[in-house]
């Protein structure tokens, strides 16, 4: 804009302008003596104001691995009244930094924090993160509303990054929300790790096969072991009363509708067989490697702890 342009401009007016177009905001008189600054009509309309004498209810987490029915799970959640999902979330992945040159995401700022030209101590990572989602579960809070947040586990357990060596999503939740409400949701592992080798998933972790998937599952559940479970094939079974087992342990409101509005939620993560009917599903042919890895130790252990036929 030029100077003569600039010379023309009424600042006052133009936050008006701008405010007006956002909706139904109640448009302040900038020269109203109470305000002290633009900032104070800012904090109003973005409701930091109110947050800071408000105590949020703590957000919910579900935890599972990659094809394991998680975002069938999380659609429903995210159809349930007032609910407002975050979809596979963990600030430590490593697995968007895999590329030659920097992504483009403009509203990301803990990816543009990693991929900045000076490295930064991951500890500020995750302080970041804690801030966004502090602030975002509190402002949430203040129009009835309830954050979930479903882990982005593949990332810590199914990479070649030692799962030991890091905290897990809700770890790192749990210091800002001691009563972080959580749930895991786990499926048959012949049929989720089938699912991976049909989508070829193979390049993250190492050997590729039933075992160390096994094993890999076996590490996980160890982590979130105080953690309600509930299973992808008991929930396609019987839907509503798993949904409410779920909102129960979440403490979310049941509402049995959610289950026919799965085909109007878009969601990260749908990587599985599409269809706005919760059903069970025959299982796919799977390649004679598998099968005969079906002798695995860490395989049979964990069909036996969870009720799954081997």
């Amino acid at each position: 804009m030029t100077e003569k342009a600039c010379a023309g401009r009424n600042p006052a007016r133009d936050l008006e302008e701008v405010l007006s177009l956002l909706g139904d905001v109640p448009v302040v008189d900038p020269g109203d003596p109470s305000r002290d600054s633009v900032s104070d009509l800012i904090e109003e309309y973005c409701g930091l104001a109110v947050s800071r004498d408000h105590e949020p209810t703590p957000p919910c987490t579900i935890h599972h691995l990659a094809c394991t029915g998680g975002s069938l799970i999380s659609k429903v959640v995210a159809a349930l009244p007032g609910v407002v999902l975050l979809s596979e979330i963990d600030p430590l992945s490593t697995m968007e930094l895999a590329r030659e040159k920097p992504r483009f995401a403009p509203t990301d700022v803990i990816l543009a924090l990693k991929q900045a030209a000076r490295p930064v101590p991951e500890r500020i990572v995750v302080n970041t993160f804690l801030a966004s989602i502090g602030t975002m579960n509190a402002s949430l809070g203040t129009l009835g509303h309830r954050l979930v947040i479903r882990d982005h586990a593949h990332s810590h357990f199914y990479t070649m990054v030692e799962p030991d060596s890091r905290p897990t999503l809700r770890e790192l939740l749990l210091p800002m929300a001691a009563r972080l409400r959580s749930v895991v949701t786990i499926r048959h592992p012949l049929d989720s790790f089938g699912a991976l080798k049909l989508n070829l998933w193979k390049e993250d972790f190492h050997p590729f096969n039933l075992e160390e998937y096994c094993i890999r599952f076996q590490k996980f559940i160890r982590r979130y072991e105080d953690v309600p479970l509930v299973r992808y094939e008991d929930f396609v079974a019987s839907p509503a009363i798993v949904l409410e087992e779920i909102c129960d342990i979440l403490n979310l409101p049941f509402d049995v509708s959610a289950l026919g509005m799965i085909g109007n939620i878009r969601m990260t993560g749908d990587s599985g067989r599409t269809g706005s009917t919760i059903k069970k599903r025959p299982r796919r042919d799977l390649p004679d490697e598998i099968e005969i890895q079906r002798s695995s130790r860490p395989y049979r252990d964990i069909c036996a702890r969870f009720g799954y036929e081997p």
